[in-house]
């Protein structure tokens, strides 16, 4: 991948951590709950869901970040843009729609494929485990 394009994609990473760290902190300001917010059992559901959708969006930041410092450490080593199962390149088109992408689109679609479900169990691919359902 030529240098101009690899400082832009750097630029980017960096510009997505800054954001997402920034609403980070935005997001804890408004983790605190009052006792106004739980007058009744309606504004205690409202404000639980909204707690728990704040959590699921930080969580969800703090998996981006760590793909981030993954994709920002590749380019550091100098194999940004390389499929990690073939070695071969990956588009720039894909990088693009997908900056933090680690397979080209034929091993990605390899990698789909076996995460399909079947009627006896389930591949869990960030466990590692195999949870079967028993049919009576």
């Amino acid at each position: 991948m030529r240098k101009d394009k690899l400082k832009q994609f750097k630029r980017l990473f960096e510009a997505q951590k800054r954001n997402i760290l920034f609403n980070d902190r935005v997001i804890r300001e408004d983790f605190s709950v009052s006792n106004d917010d739980r007058y009744d059992e309606l504004d205690q559901a409202t404000s639980d869901s909204e707690q728990y959708m704040r959590m699921r969006l930080r969580n969800r930041e703090i998996l981006y970040i760590k793909k981030i410092d993954e994709a920002l450490k590749r380019i550091e080593e100098g194999v940004f843009g390389e499929c990690d199962e073939c070695g071969e390149p990956i588009e720039v088109r894909r990088l693009e729609a997908r900056p933090t992408a680690t397979l080209c689109v034929g091993c990605k679609e390899d990698a789909e494929r076996k995460e399909v479900l079947t009627a006896a169990g389930h591949q869990h691919k960030s466990l590692g485990e195999t949870f079967t359902r028993k049919l009576s």
